[in-house]
């Protein structure tokens, strides 16, 4: 199993420094223009001060810029980290919405992917933009300024079985989430999909997830007053995504949310009625907003997060990684992101390596 960290500002680059020295295996940087510090000039930073923690987007969002832009600016990061970077890209979530959009559509999502990985292979595509198509590849590569030469692995986000197909198709690797994503077996069957019609081998293939993680004390549950204050935030997440589908095309939440969704639905549709829905998403992995505490309940923390003591936690890691999980990323919140780095590699990362 390995273990990542995630960060979204300038200020945090230490936190990965940190993070390198105490084992984990890899660091994510946010792409949420509306929230957080720009993606790429923060992972040149994380890559410059690190030597060892493999370090790319968690996930890139190609909606923002043009595709090649995407692919440029992971390639340079390859030239300051080789041998160590790989590209998680996704259709957007966060980032797309706290600007009043939707995420992409698979087929679009598709087109660049296909992009990406031909212009990341030294190839020449197809690429089409504002009307005008055109055969492009990177030139004049004699001059170093970015690095195609050490293999950059590209790791697709997905929740759905098409987008999932896709990291088969396209990529070395699976960024889901539990449990918004499907099983892990599931999400794998979904990828080996992709690579059968493409005719690539799933040999080596990897498979990530993003999880909400609570390690408790002793003695503490999960209606401890610090245990809302420390993973609520990180379950609204989910809460606010499910609600944006529910919201845009009337996707079902899932069966767990069902004793607390029409409450939350008449929340929302208040509250929403007096400011953007945008502004939801501002919340994210930063703070519980106190008017969404009461949706946090112990059964929903118990569905969307790992949670429990230290030997807990490594148990249902360990019935996981048999499922196929390589490896995990969370997103401390931001007044603890020290304390729990340091908290998880000792209790956790320690007793599995």
């Amino acid at each position: 199993m390995k273990f990542g960290i995630t960060v979204s500002q300038i200020k945090e680059v230490d936190l990965v420094v940190q993070a390198e020295q105490v084992g984990y295996d890899f660091c994510w940087v946010w792409d949420s223009p509306m929230i957080r510090s720009n993606l790429w000039a923060l992972l040149a930073l994380v890559a410059d001060r690190t030597s060892r923690i493999a370090v790319g987007p968690g996930v890139a969002i190609p909606a923002l810029s043009m595709t090649p832009v995407v692919a440029n600016a992971i390639a340079t990061i390859n030239a300051i980290a080789p041998n160590r970077t790989f590209l998680g890209v996704g259709t957007g979530n966060t980032a797309l919405r706290a600007m009043g959009q939707v995420p992409m559509s698979i087929a679009a999502f598709a087109e660049h992917l296909k992009v990406i990985r031909g212009l990341l292979s030294g190839e020449t595509v197809s690429y089409t933009a504002n009307g005008i198509s055109e055969n492009i590849a990177f030139q004049s590569l004699e001059l170093g300024h970015i690095n195609l030469d050490d293999p950059i692995p590209i790791h697709v986000g997905g929740f759905g079985p098409r987008s999932q197909a896709l990291a088969g198709e396209y990529g070395e690797g699976l960024i889901t989430s539990i449990p918004r994503g499907g099983t892990i077996s599931d999400s794998l069957a979904n990828a080996t999909v992709g690579a059968d019609r493409s005719g690539r081998s799933m040999d080596g293939f990897e498979t990530y997830a993003l999880v909400n993680l609570m390690l408790l004390r002793p003695g503490e549950t999960l209606r401890s007053q610090r245990v809302l204050d420390e993973v609520g935030s990180s379950i609204m997440v989910n809460f606010h995504s499910i609600y944006d589908r529910y919201r845009e095309i009337g996707t079902e939440p899932p069966s767990c949310t069902q004793p607390i969704w029409e409450e939350y639905v008449a929340f929302r549709e208040a509250r929403d009625a007096e400011r953007s829905y945008t502004e939801a998403h501002s919340s994210h992995y930063g703070h519980l907003d106190p008017a969404e505490a009461r949706f946090v309940t112990p059964e929903v923390i118990q569905n969307f997060c790992i949670a429990g003591q230290p030997d807990e936690i490594i148990e249902q890691l360990t019935h996981l990684e048999t499922q196929g999980l390589t490896g995990i990323n969370f997103i401390a919140p931001v007044d603890r992101q020290y304390e729990m780095c340091h908290e998880f590699a000792e209790a956790v990362i320690a007793c599995m390596q």
